[in-house]
C-alpha cells in the first residue's frame, strides 16, 4: 500500500510539474472603431439643416456632448453641434435617411429628462444670436458711434467690429 501511495504521489507531482506552466500567450482581439473617416456621406444627397431646443440638460460635458455624439453617430447625419449655453442643437442631415422624429427620438433615448422643442428647418445656423449677446457685455456696448469706432480695434468680437463700421 505504501508503494501505491508513493507511485500516485510521484504521478501527481509529475503531472502538476509539467502541466502548470506560467507562460501566457497574448490573445489578439480585433475591435472595430467607428470614426468620422469611416462614415461615408452620399455626395448626391439633399442635406437639410435643423435647429431645435433641448431642455433638461444640466452640464456641458455629460449632457450636451453625449447628445452630440449620439446624433453624430446616426446614419445620414453630416454634422451635429449641441450648444449647452443656448440649449440649442444644430444638425445637418440627409433628408432621405433622417427625419425630425428620428432626431427627437435619438435625443430622448439618451435620457428621459431631455425634451426636444422648437424643431425647425433653417438655411443657416443661428450663430449671430450668441455674438449679439456677447457684444452686450463687450467693449463696444452702449457707446456712441465715434466711441465704437475707437474701441473696435481693441475689441476681439467680430460683431463689435461690424457694429463699429455702421
Amino acid at each position: 500500500m505504501k508503494t501505491f501511495k508513493n507511485i500516485i504521489t510521484i504521478a501527481l507531482v509529475t503531472f502538476f510539474a509539467f502541466n502548470c506552466k506560467n507562460e501566457t500567450k497574448a490573445e489578439v482581439k480585433t475591435v472595430e472603431i467607428a470614426s468620422e473617416a469611416s462614415k461615408t456621406l452620399d455626395p448626391n444627397a439633399t442635406y437639410a439643416k435643423a435647429e431645435f431646443t433641448i431642455d433638461g440638460m444640466t452640464c456641458e460635458i455629460g449632457c450636451a456632448k453625449t447628445i452630440e455624439k449620439k446624433i453624430s453617430k446616426m446614419e445620414g447625419v453630416k454634422s451635429a453641434k449641441v450648444d449647452f449655453d443656448r440649449k440649442l442643437a444644430m444638425v445637418e442631415y440627409n433628408e432621405a435617411k433622417v427625419t425630425s422624429t428620428l432626431l427627437e427620438e435619438t435625443v430622448t433615448n439618451v435620457a428621459d429628462i431631455y425634451k426636444v422643442s422648437n424643431m425647425k428647418t433653417v438655411e443657416e445656423f443661428s450663430e449671430k444670436k450668441a455674438c449679439d449677446a456677447d457684444c452686450k457685455k463687450a467693449c463696444c456696448a452702449n457707446k456712441t458711434d465715434a466711441e465704437k469706432k475707437a474701441c473696435s480695434a481693441d475689441c476681439k468680437k467680430a460683431c463689435c467690429a461690424e457694429k463699429a463700421k455702421a
